[in-house]
């Protein structure tokens, strides 16, 4: 899934040259795996409003892509900042939140058994695990492949991978 098409190449051509409805074609293709992407990093609640500011993004900044062909690479590592700074700053909020209320939240246990629902409310597990689980896993994507797109050495994305699957099985044996 990490492999721009043919198609899509062409559209980001066209889309440079500002030809609009090629660049509509490309924002409607690119829709639906950054939209998966963005559930299993962010949650279903987030992912619609983080894609919206992600296509955004995209829009204003495909004219300085200077290859074509890495446009799903790029997207992604795009959607993946968008995603790591959406859940920082929630988890900011939360804490606020938390300090003013003095609220003690319960954790929830969640109900489906979806690798990318779980993935979405794993409690402690850094926004960095959570690109690369999703980026791994949910899109198929080898480890050379997920360094690339976040930008860091395999070394990095091999201990988030570990980091994160630890946690997810933690988790399971939790709802167990």
């Amino acid at each position: 899934m990490s492999r721009t098409s043919p198609q899509e190449a062409l559209w980001v051509l066209r889309a440079q040259c500002d030809d609009r409805e090629a660049l509509e074609l490309l924002m409607r293709s690119a829709h639906p795996w950054l939209r998966r992407y963005l559930y299993g990093f962010v949650g279903a609640a987030d992912a619609d409003d983080v894609l919206q500011d992600v296509l955004i993004v995209i829009c204003r900044k495909l004219s300085r892509l200077e290859t074509p062909d890495l446009f799903r690479p790029w997207a992604l590592r795009i959607a993946s900042r968008a995603g790591v700074r959406h859940l920082k700053r929630r988890r900011r909020w939360c804490e606020d939140s938390l300090e003013e209320s003095h609220l003690l939240v319960a954790d929830s246990v969640p109900v489906a058994d979806d690798l990318v629902t779980r993935l979405a409310t794993i409690d402690g597990l850094s926004p960095a695990s959570r690109a690369v689980l999703c980026l791994h896993f949910q899109e198929e994507m080898t480890l050379a492949d997920v360094a690339a797109v976040l930008e860091v050495p395999i070394g990095t994305v091999k201990s988030r991978l570990a980091y994160g699957l630890a946690a997810l099985r933690t988790q399971l044996r939790r709802a167990r």
